[in-house]
């Protein structure tokens, strides 16, 4: 594992609504500690727009520049650390160089809510929050202790020769 910064990706189906915000939402947290970024694989090609309102609104986070992009995008980037945010983007998660430290932080499509406008915000609401509770114990942890599970991980998946 490299010293910081550690480079994440955080990956989704769409990359519309939660890799956006826990991408900008571990941008602004872990400032000059993690180089993030975010990707889809079959990505919607546009932002939600209850995405920006939400990290706008709770966190003070100008997305604007935000946009939905594939995967194939990063393709050959080595990553310190690769989180899934959706089960889909977990499950077709492709094998990334580098051996990086590989996270799931499921949570609900908040883009799949349904019911009036205040509604749907709450749903976008509880997502960010759900992230961002996540983002806040990665960055609470110590390099040494990062490094301590990309060295456990890397151990696991290297067999043992004399």
């Amino acid at each position: 594992m490299s010293t910081p910064p550690y480079k994440v990706l955080i990956l989704c189906t769409g990359n519309s609504a939660r890799s956006i915000i826990g991408e900008f939402l571990l941008r602004q947290k872990g400032a000059g500690r993690f180089e993030t970024f975010s990707a889809g694989a079959r990505p919607s090609g546009t932002v939600n727009p209850l995405a920006l309102w939400v990290l706008q609104e709770k966190y003070g986070i100008d997305a604007s520049a935000a946009r939905s992009k594939s995967w194939d995008e990063f393709k050959g980037v080595n990553f310190d650390f690769i989180i899934t945010v959706c089960d889909n983007a977990r499950e077709a998660c492709p094998v990334w160089p580098g051996q990086p430290v590989l996270a799931h932080w499921g949570s609900p499509d908040p883009a799949a809510a349904e019911g009036t406008e205040a509604e749907r915000k709450w749903a976008f609401v509880q997502v960010a929050s759900q992230i961002a509770r996540r983002v806040e114990l990665l960055c609470a942890l110590p390099d040494r202790e990062l490094q301590a599970i990309a060295l456990e991980r890397i151990a696991q998946m290297t067999p043992y020769t004399k």
